[in-house]
C-alpha cells in the first residue's frame, strides 16, 4: 500500500489517512447509489477475514460493546437490575472506565492500525497476532464487569501498551516521525488506563474518575488532529468546486487551543482560567469550523455528519467554559465531548473506513444515514435535554441511550457480515 502522507505539508492541506480506494471512489449523494453501499453485482465473497486488518475486529467488537454497554448502564439507571446487574466494579467507574478505555480506545486502535499501513507502508498486526490483541481486549470487557481483580486488572492493562507498541514499530519501521505524536497519546491512553484502574484498587475514586477524563480529552485530541487533516479533504474531493475558508494562524492555534483547554478541564486551576482556556479553544476550533462552511455540503450524510462531529468540539469548549462558571451543569460538557465529539465522530469514521477498506463505495446508504441521526440525536438529548427541562433528567438519559443503543446496535447488524467477510474487490486486507 503506498504512502500517502508525504503527498501534503501542514495541516490546512492534509495527507489522506485511509486506503487509496477512498482517494478515487467518488462520494456521491446516497440517493444516487445502492442503499446498501454495495460494489458492483458479482459473485459473493467468501472466506472469513475478520483479522485481515486491524479496523475490522475493533470496529465490531466496539460498536457491539457500545450498544451493550450503554443498554446494561440505561437499565440499571431505570432500577432494572434483573436485566442488567451492576458490575462488580463501582457502576459509576465502570461506566466511565468503559465508555473511554473499552469503546473509544478500541476505536482509535483499530482505526490507527488500519491508517499506520496507509501512512508507512509498513505491516501493522494481522491474524493471530491481531486475534490476540483483540482478545485481551475482550477479557478485559469481561473481566472488569464480572471478577475485577488482579488478574482482570492485568489482562486490561495489558491491552492497549501492546497495542501502543505495534503502532510505535509500524511508525518508526516506515519513518513516519510526522505521525509519532499520535504514538505518543496513544501511550498516554494507556497511562490513563493504567492510573484508572490502580487509583479505583486502591480507593482513590476522585482519582480514577480525573484518569477517565483524562483518557476522554486524550481520544478528543484525536479527533482535533485527524479530523483536522481529513475534513477539509473528503469535502473538497467529494464536491468539485467547493470552497472552504482555512485560515494558516488559525490553524497554527488549533492544537495548542485545544491541547491548553482540555488541559484546563482536568487539572486544579482557578474557575476562570478554566473558563478562558476554555473560551479560547473554542473560539479557535470555532473559526476553523465556521470556516470548513459543513452547512453547505448539502444532502451528503457521510460528510456532514463529519463537520457535525467536529461542530461539537468548540461546543463542548464553551459549556466547560459554562460549567467552570457555574452557569451550566458540569456534566454536561463531558457528555458533549464523549456522546457530541467523540460518539459522532466514530459513528462517521467506523462507517467511512469500513466502507473503503471492505471495496465499497464511499457512499452513505440507509443504515448508515439511520446511525449518523441517531448518534446524533443521543448527543443533544444528553446534553441539551437537562438544560431544557432539568426536573425530567432521566427521562433524557434513558432517550440519550436508546438512541445510542439504537445507532450503534444497526451499525453491528449492518457491518457484521461486511466485516468478517474479505473486500469484494478481491484485494487483501
Amino acid at each position: 500500500m503506498r504512502r500517502i502522507a508525504s503527498r501534503c505539508r501542514g495541516d490546512p492541506k492534509p495527507p489522506l489517512i485511509a486506503s487509496p480506494a477512498m482517494e478515487t471512489i467518488p462520494i456521491l449523494p446516497a440517493r444516487r447509489m445502492p442503499p446498501s453501499g454495495q460494489a458492483p453485482a458479482g459473485p459473493p465473497p467468501r472466506g472469513f477475514a475478520l483479522f485481515a486488518l486491524g479496523f475490522r475486529p475493533f470496529y465490531l467488537g466496539g460498536a457491539v460493546f457500545a450498544a451493550l454497554a450503554l443498554a446494561a448502564w440505561t437499565a440499571m439507571l431505570a432500577g432494572m437490575h434483573a436485566f442488567a446487574p451492576p458490575p462488580a466494579l463501582p457502576p459509576m467507574f465502570w461506566h466511565a472506565h468503559e465508555m473511554v478505555f473499552g469503546f473509544a480506545a478500541a476505536i482509535v486502535v483499530g482505526f490507527l492500525f488500519t491508517a499506520g499501513r496507509a501512512w508507512t507502508g509498513q505491516p501493522t498486526p494481522t491474524g493471530a497476532a491481531l486475534a490476540v490483541l483483540f482478545g485481551l481486549w475482550l477479557a478485559g470487557r469481561v473481566g472488569l464487569w464480572v471478577v475485577p481483580g488482579i488478574a482482570a486488572f492485568a489482562v486490561e492493562a495489558a491491552f492497549l501498551p501492546l497495542a501502543a507498541l505495534a503502532f510505535t514499530r509500524t511508525l518508526v519501521r516506515g519513518g513516519n516521525r510526522r505521525n509519532y505524536p499520535l504514538a505518543l497519546a496513544l501511550w498516554l491512553l494507556a497511562l490513563a488506563d493504567i492510573a484508572s484502574l490502580w487509583l479505583q484498587a486502591r480507593g482513590h475514586d476522585a482519582g480514577a474518575m480525573l484518569a477517565c477524563r483524562a483518557g476522554v480529552a486524550l481520544v478528543t485530541l484525536f479527533v482535533v488532529v485527524i479530523g483536522g487533516r481529513v475534513i477539509p479533504m473528503f469535502t473538497t474531493n467529494a464536491i468539485p468546486g467547493f470552497r472552504l475558508r482555512q485560515y494558516r494562524q488559525v490553524d497554527r492555534l488549533v492544537i495548542p487551543a485545544a491541547v491548553l483547554g482540555l488541559a484546563a478541564g482536568l487539572l486544579p486551576v482557578p474557575a476562570w482560567l478554566v473558563a478562558a482556556l476554555s473560551l479560547l479553544a473554542a473560539l479557535v476550533l470555532g473559526v476553523r469550523v465556521a470556516g470548513w462552511r459543513g452547512h453547505a455540503v448539502g444532502n451528503r450524510p457521510i460528510l456532514w455528519v463529519l463537520h457535525l462531529a467536529y461542530a461539537w468540539l468548540p461546543l463542548a469548549l464553551l459549556l466547560q467554559a459554562l460549567g467552570a462558571l457555574g452557569l451550566v451543569m458540569a456534566g454536561l460538557a463531558t457528555h458533549a465531548f464523549t456522546v457530541g465529539v467523540l460518539g459522532v465522530a466514530i459513528i462517521a469514521m467506523i462507517t467511512r473506513t469500513a466502507l473503503g477498506h471492505t471495496g465499497r463505495m464511499l457512499v452513505a446508504g440507509r443504515a448508515e444515514t439511520a446511525a449518523y441521526w441517531l448518534v446524533a440525536a443521543a448527543a443533544v438529548l444528553r446534553v441539551f435535554g437537562p438544560m431544557a427541562w432539568p426536573a425530567g433528567y432521566l427521562h433524557w438519559v434513558w432517550g440519550a441511550g436508546a438512541c445510542w443503543v439504537a445507532g450503534f446496535g444497526l451499525y453491528a447488524l449492518t457491518y457484521a457480515p461486511r466485516l468478517a467477510r474479505p473486500r469484494v474487490d478481491g484485494k487483501p486486507g
